[in-house]
């Protein structure tokens, strides 16, 4: 087969829908939080309402999108707001989920590059997964859709295009990989100190609690800098799975080896743990939550359904009846 036509036939794989699905929810959930928390917080018209409405800067003519609409008034920019939280919840209940992904995608886009100041990184990663799941028929089971399609939330038999996954475990890769490859301070890289991680949980900034108490555990905090820093900069290593799972049953050397290795399963349990420890240390917005909606995309729905089966099992399996009693005078030991 030439390349061509395995590119097509890669391009035409499918699968069960069940990861897509869940990746659209955990990404309508983000949404919800990215901009409902600015809602709560009371921040909308000062931090994206132009000074001459009561911002606290100028704001100019903002995005085409808000420049089209009038500019960064009140009026607008609460009618984004609006279009926005209910396209993460059509997003979330998973009903129209392209048109709502695409929805959501400009709101955000529109509202986060209002201001420079109060944002951050994870504002283009969210826009980057609303666009992925616009590809996506994510919708096709654990959604209202399904549920007014089939009569049931679930349906076993849908099936999805697979290349949309593979974009969003891409995305991953690119996400880790480009930040360490950016970390080149001598806080970070070997032949510093490894004190990266030191100064950041000291900035109030970023800090959720003071964290002075942290002082005897500099060498701890040397350890995880130079752990994160080698980590993010191999993450294309987990590609390498991908690739050998796509090989023959009956591979052999590398392939094998890989295989058998597993290489996304260290390197999620050190993520999960290195995000969790982020949470609760500091405050990076919604960083966290956005990144680990992504690690959901890097098992296929059957291997996600393989644990789902042995979780339940594991939580339905009752303990051993208890022996009954013996019958008084039979101790199972002779008589005198």
């Amino acid at each position: 087969m030439n390349p061509w036509r395995r590119l097509v036939a890669m391009l035409a794989e499918t699968e069960p829908g069940s990861v897509q699905a869940l990746f659209r929810i955990a990404i309508g959930l983000c949404v919800l939080g990215a901009v409902g928390t600015v809602v709560v917080a009371g921040l909308v018209e000062p931090l994206w309402v132009d000074r001459t409405f009561g911002g606290y800067r100028d704001l100019g003519r903002g995005p085409w999108l808000v420049a089209w609409l009038g500019g960064p008034t009140p009026r607008v920019v609460w009618g984004l707001v609006a279009a926005t939280l209910a396209s993460g919840t059509l997003l979330t209940l998973g009903i129209g989920s392209r048109g709502a992904a695409l929805v959501a995608l400009q709101g955000v886009m529109g509202l986060t590059w209002l201001n420079g100041h109060a944002g951050g990184s994870y504002d283009e990663l969210l826009a980057n997964a609303l666009w992925l799941l616009v590809l996506s028929r994510s919708d096709a089971t654990l959604s209202l859709s399904c549920r007014l399609r089939t009569g049931a939330w679930t349906d076993p038999t849908a099936r999805v295009a697979s290349w949309p996954r593979w974009l969003m475990v891409l995305q991953l890769v690119v996400v880790y990989s480009s930040t360490g490859f950016q970390k080149v301070s001598s806080y970070w890289v070997p032949g510093g100190d490894f004190s990266a991680l030191w100064y950041i949980l000291q900035q109030p900034s970023w800090q959720r609690v003071d964290m002075r108490w942290a002082a005897p555990f500099f060498p701890l905090t040397q350890l995880a800098t130079a752990l994160t820093w080698c980590w993010e900069i191999s993450y294309p290593l987990v590609l390498a799975t991908f690739w050998a799972r796509r090989g023959p049953d009956r591979a052999n050397g590398l392939r094998q080896l890989l295989r058998r290795l597993d290489l996304r399963r260290p390197y999620a349990l050190f993520g999960a743990l290195m995000h969790v420890g982020t949470l609760l240390l500091m405050n990076v917005g919604p960083f966290s939550a956005i990144t680990l909606s992504f690690y959901l995309t890097l098992w296929h729905p059957d291997e996600l359904r393989s644990v789902g089966r042995r979780l339940r099992s594991w939580a339905t399996a009752r303990p051993p009846a208890p022996a009954p009693p013996s019958p008084p005078g039979r101790t199972g030991r002779p008589a005198a």
